[in-house]
């Protein structure tokens, strides 16, 4: 419980420290309005100032959008603010130039390097030879712009990087949590085998022999004794339950399991961290589903990347390789006879473009 809280007050910590950078990146637009100020009288002057705030809103939203991985928004979002750029463009003249500090940071943000090296590139000009290019507008701010488009962009892709390795650092403690969950439990499993398993055994086998020595004595004594045995069993039939309980699969301890194993077969393993949308009734098969999937990638696939997606009512285990089994063997056959028995449906087979895919849809 107290790791969950601490892992929350972190991300809250990383979440406002985006969100203050965020409104220190406002201050772009703000240099903007001055320009709209100085060129733009009357209606073109309210048109200005109402593109330049619907620019702000959209970068604290392309701001939120990153936070939750909306993605496909977030590009949406900074399509609409160039979009504005260009509208406020005969409003401002040459300042509008400022806000690709804003627009290129928050594109080269979400690409590979070379990509971002071109966007950054291609602000910087944009900066420089734009202005000499426009009756009117003046070329002495140009560099100014630019030299800001390449700071923006640093101090942008630092803190995305920091960001990251806050949120490494708190999917490793987690998984740290969860193996030290299962070896707690194990342990505990263990010491009641151990302990407890054999002292009853020798307790139900001793309470038989005494049963039978006093067959022919008190019937009192004989029914105590046979008491004793029938609560020597059951004990013991009540400590092998509990010890096959906290051995159960775990879609938690399995995930855990099965990064350690990709990692040293030398997988890259795209596993998710979480496992809390599953309902509780499916985690075990679902773990079942996980310990199976990644044995076949790693004893037959020859796989360089393996991926498991998780929703409530489904798993599906991925690989890029040469392909699983046949889609029998033992284990894919018990497992097939499980996910039967609780409803759902297994589908095994090869994925597109290349690989095996591994999938069990649970019943609605």
């Amino acid at each position: 419980m107290d790791q969950r809280l601490d892992a929350t007050q972190v991300r809250g910590s990383d979440e406002r420290r985006r969100l203050l950078l965020s409104l220190g990146m406002l201050c772009y637009p703000f240099l903007a309005a001055a320009g709209v100020a100085q060129y733009a009288r009357g209606a073109g002057l309210v048109v200005g100032y109402i593109l330049l705030a619907g620019i702000s809103i959209c970068y604290l939203a392309v701001v939120m959008a990153s936070m939750r991985s909306a993605w496909r928004v977030y590009w949406l979002l900074l399509m609409f603010m160039t979009v504005m750029a260009v509208l406020v463009a005969p409003l401002a003249h040459e300042s509008v130039m400022i806000l690709t500090a804003v627009i290129v940071p928050a594109a080269a943000a979400r690409v590979s390097a070379r990509p971002a090296v071109a966007l950054v590139g291609l602000g910087v000009a944009a900066c420089v030879v734009t202005p000499m290019l426009v009756s009117g507008w003046d070329t002495g701010q140009g560099w100014y712009y630019a030299v800001a488009v390449i700071f923006t962009t640093v101090l942008v892709h630092a803190f995305s990087r920091t960001a990251e390795a806050n949120q490494q650092l708190r999917e490793a403690r987690a998984e740290v949590a969860r193996l030290a969950s299962d070896a707690e439990r194990n342990r505990i499993a263990r010491d009641l085998h151990d302990l407890l398993g054999h002292s009853l055994t020798a307790i139900t086998v001793k309470s038989g022999l005494a049963r039978r020595l006093a067959a022919d004595g008190p019937p009192a004594a004989l029914a105590e004794i046979e008491s004793v045995e029938q609560l020597a069993r059951q004990t013991l039939a009540d400590v092998r339950a509990a010890v096959s309980g906290y051995q159960d699969v775990t879609l938690a301890g399995e995930l855990a399991r099965g990064r350690e194993l990709l990692r040293a077969a030398g997988v890259a393993a795209d596993l998710p961290t979480a496992c809390d949308m599953v309902p509780s009734s499916r985690q075990e098969l679902f773990g079942w589903v996980v310990r199976e999937g990644l044995t076949n990638v790693v004893r037959h696939a020859r796989a360089s990347r393996c991926t498991v997606a998780l929703t409530a009512s489904a798993v599906e285990v991925r690989d890029d390789g040469v392909g699983g089994s046949d889609g029998t063997g033992s284990g894919l056959d018990g497992l097939r006879a499980r996910v039967a028995a609780a409803g759902g449906v297994l589908t095994a087979g090869p994925a597109d473009p290349r690989g095996w895919s591994l999938r069990v849809e649970a019943p609605q």
